[in-house]
């Protein structure tokens, strides 16, 4: 006849998340995993309900109703923290001697891994949850492989609309960004001033020390311009020595007017090529969205942008000019000069 010990030794292996109680409900053997569950316990003589909330069924109040519940499925969880969920079933022991009672995780099993450090030596050799597991593991990193593809799609993504628009000479923004941002301040209300500035003197740049310090002048007048302007601001080339400023939520002249005079100065100082100094200034033309009757229009803005600016050209260069009504903008004998 098989001996306790060897009952249990054989138990271990099988089903290692096991008790074995008396009729009085005082634990005798514990399986393996469930020591591990509590390495500080003394499992052997306490009894079952000081270890576990049982909470279905609901009925069972005492060792009596628990061996009743031969091969029904059992709801627990442990009575200290952490309050880890465990399944099981129960089944009597021969001529009223107690019960075996398996145990096993159920869906909580992938924080018992977490919480407990188990691994698959701590499971029986037969126990799905192994093989469950490595799937969620491989679901994991296909899921993680997954959302990296997706972050770099959308990098890709993020990257080819800003490339669309932006001015790849100067990193500024380009007339197609520049439309859009129009449409966006004009659909939401906001308040917004609109600057367009040429530069003067920039044919002769090209013409006496070719278009490769013209694209330097560019680089450096797109840098004085945004050395000038608010983060908030947008800055976009719009032609070749063309430039666009809108100022988001401003509506005050003074303050353009002091800005325009800065700028214009900063964009008077020599910018050195080729052991040489290239000399340039800018005209500029300013109207605000608060001059506009409702509904605004962006080319109408752009255009009354362009009449100052021609204006301000007219009036002798380096120099800017709010738009005015009855201005005239008479831009094919300046533009000739630019």
């Amino acid at each position: 006849m098989m001996t306790a010990d060897e009952l249990t030794g054989i138990i271990d292996q099988i089903c290692p998340m096991y008790l074995v109680v008396d009729a009085g409900g005082r634990i005798h053997f514990a399986g393996p995993t469930l020591k591990k569950l509590r390495p500080d316990m003394s499992w052997k003589g306490m009894t079952f309900f000081e270890v576990f909330d049982l909470l279905r069924p609901r009925w069972v109040n005492s060792m009596d109703d628990l061996l009743k519940t031969a091969g029904t499925k059992l709801h627990m969880q442990f009575r200290e923290s952490p309050q880890t969920s465990l399944k099981g079933v129960l089944a009597p022991l021969p001529g009223g001697k107690g019960a075996l009672i398996n145990l096993s995780f159920g869906i909580s099993v992938l924080e018992a891994v977490r919480d407990y450090d188990l691994t698959s030596a701590d499971f029986s050799p037969t126990d799905l949850t192994i093989e469950m597991l490595y799937l969620v593991e491989a679901k994991s990193a296909a899921m993680e492989a997954s959302r990296q593809l997706n972050l770099r799609l959308q990098g890709a993504k993020i990257a080819a609309e800003e490339q669309a628009f932006t001015d790849t000479l100067t990193g500024l923004k380009n007339r197609r960004a520049m439309d859009h941002i129009l449409a966006r301040l004009i659909g939401s209300g906001t308040d917004f001033a609109l600057m367009h500035v040429d530069l003067d003197y920039f044919k002769e740049v090209n013409d006496t020390l070719g278009h490769a310090a013209g694209d330097a002048v560019l680089q450096s007048v797109a840098q004085v311009m945004v050395d000038c302007t608010r983060h908030t601001d947008t800055v976009a080339r719009v032609g070749g020595d063309e430039f666009v400023i809108i100022f988001e939520g401003v509506n005050e002249p003074k303050v353009l007017e002091a800005l325009s005079k800065r700028l214009i100065r900063r964009l008077e100082e020599p910018v050195p090529y080729g052991g040489k100094l290239c000399k340039i200034s800018a005209s500029a033309g300013t109207t605000l969205s608060s001059w506009n009757p409702a509904p605004i229009e962006a080319a109408a803005m752009l255009h009354q942008a362009d009449m100052a600016l021609y204006a301000a050209k007219r009036a002798g260069r380096s120099q800017h000019l709010f738009f005015e009504q009855g201005m005239q903008k008479d831009e094919p004998q300046v533009a000739a000069q630019s």
